[in-house]
């Protein structure tokens, strides 16, 4: 396995992909066919040299991959309005400018919607998965004179309430069909990283699960926020709350970096402490159909050159 640099997300009826830069939307229309947006992305990390230092980049890194996925959502939930409503082809739908260079997707968002939107979704995280079992710990202290104790019992509560809203919106019909996009997105980028050419069959074949997946990185963060909150004990809620919001970043940091290690390297010790991660990978990935393997090595083809890729590193 050698690193390709890709990666993507799943989004509805179809797939993200992006290579530097560049990055390829490629989503299924009701009629069969494969509407294709390409464009530019440059995040944070592209413009501040800050958000490229080692443990500090992380936190940048997350805020790009959001701001993106947020875009490429919207721009695949645009077809599912324009079927439903019956209105024409988008097979090319692009971004445009007005005069005040404000984009917005043909029934879509506007750039004050999507910010809107990351804002509220990172509120509500925040919210559910940190300030909360934080509070509910808090809660045990008459029972539990350990505070190391009520921090694992913390972290162990914030596992669990990230598996079941997992579990929860698994229920969804169109989750579950992301779920299977999404494993077609592994298979794709495990299909090059393995040096096999991008076809369906090769496609198929390979592995739903990925070293570098987003819900690796959030078993990551969890795993890490249990060892550093069982370190950092502070009694008064108030500023127990504040802690576990300042320490966001440091977590992410520290994550992202062993994140991108793992991703960048194959040996034993790698694999072993991949494997977690890639266990929780089962509740986020399906077997996907050929239908979608096809949409996306499309979006790969837009934004990779893996022939290329595999003639420098598999010349066998």
């Amino acid at each position: 396995m050698k690193y390709s640099g890709i990666g993507g997300q799943a989004v509805l009826e179809g797939i993200m992909m992006k290579n530097g830069k560049d990055y390829a939307v490629a989503v299924r229309k009701e009629d069969g066919s494969i509407a294709v947006k390409k464009d530019v992305h440059e995040g944070l990390q592209d413009k501040w040299k800050i958000a490229r230092v080692p443990f500090i980049r992380g936190i940048f890194a997350f805020i790009d991959s959001m701001v993106l996925g947020i875009s490429a959502l919207n721009f695949s939930a645009s077809f599912e309005g324009a079927q439903e409503a019956g209105t024409g082809e988008k097979e090319n739908a692009v971004e445009h400018k007005d005069g005040k260079d404000k984009k917005k997707e043909s029934g879509g968002l506007s750039k004050a919607e999507t910010a809107f939107s990351l804002v509220l979704a990172i509120v509500l995280a925040v919210g559910i998965f940190v300030l909360l079992p934080a509070f509910v710990a808090s809660l045990l202290k008459r029972w539990i004179d350990s505070a190391a104790l009520r921090a694992l019992i913390e972290g162990l509560f914030r596992l669990l309430l990230f598996i079941s809203y997992i579990l929860l919106i698994s229920l969804m019909p169109d989750i579950r069909r992301t779920f299977m996009y999404h494993g077609s997105e592994h298979k794709c980028i495990n299909c090059i990283e393995h040096g096999l050419p991008l076809t369906v069959e090769n496609v198929m074949k390979s592995s739903k699960e990925h070293k570098r997946c987003g819900t690796s990185f959030i078993l990551i963060v969890l795993l890490i926020s249990i060892i550093l909150f069982m370190f950092i004990q502070i009694e008064y809620l108030p500023l127990k709350l504040l802690s576990r919001l300042l320490l966001i970043p440091v977590i992410a940091g520290i994550s992202y970096e062993l994140l991108r290690f793992t991703g960048r390297h194959d040996n034993l010790f790698v694999r072993i402490i991949s494997r977690p991660g890639m266990w929780m990978q089962a509740l986020t990935t399906r077997e996907p159909t050929p239908e979608m393997a096809e949409v996306a090595i499309r979006a790969v083809e837009e934004v990779f050159d893996w022939q290329h890729y595999l003639d420098e590193n598999f010349p066998s």
